[in-house]
């Protein structure tokens, strides 16, 4: 069964391509949807994308994660990365890893951009990269489903080994 992986997008990410396309660039939501859809895809990852403007509908989605089957979220909070407290403990709170993901580097932007709530209690942040952001969450989840399987592999009880009787030696007489 092929992993699959959440992406969600939060407030004001509907507007991609209208809004400060300086800053977030001039692809659509729909299109950076494609984009990721099309590299799981070729990756062997079905993924699914959501978006809410809505906190609470991202923290139900959160905790709904590992329930519909999801193997990780890569989560692009919006401007709740910097004071959405909720946000931080739904990530903290399920079983799936989450990766957060930004278009901008936060840090090279106004300083009240510079904190993240989320990033103690996410696998990994990446930032910076456009849309090949999204591309490089959905990477590491990939590398983590990857590590975890290898995990849980090694955990697993292996089956004793049937011996095999040793090969008959042709042309020798035995010398008992």
């Amino acid at each position: 069964m092929p992993m699959r992986c959440l992406v969600l997008h939060g407030p004001n990410l509907n507007l991609l391509g209208r809004r400060e396309p300086q800053i977030y660039g001039s692809l659509t939501l729909a299109a950076v949807d494609r984009l990721v859809q099309e590299h799981g895809r070729r990756r062997g990852v079905r993924v699914e994308c959501r978006q809410s403007n809505v906190e609470g509908q991202l923290i139900d989605w959160l905790q709904g994660a590992e329930r519909e089957g999801f193997g990780g979220v890569v989560l692009n909070p919006g401007a709740f990365t910097h004071y959405s407290i909720a946000l931080r403990d739904a990530v903290a709170g399920i079983g799936v890893p989450v990766v957060e993901v930004h278009l901008s580097n936060i840090h090279a932007r106004e300083p009240w951009r510079h904190q993240s709530v989320i990033a103690a209690v996410a696998r990994g942040q990446v930032l910076g990269f456009g849309p090949v952001s999204y591309l490089l969450g959905l990477e590491a989840l990939i590398a983590v489903e990857g590590e975890a399987r290898e995990s849980r592999e090694a955990r697993q009880p292996r089956a004793p080994r049937a011996r095999r009787p040793a090969p008959a030696r042709a042309g020798r007489p035995s010398r008992r």
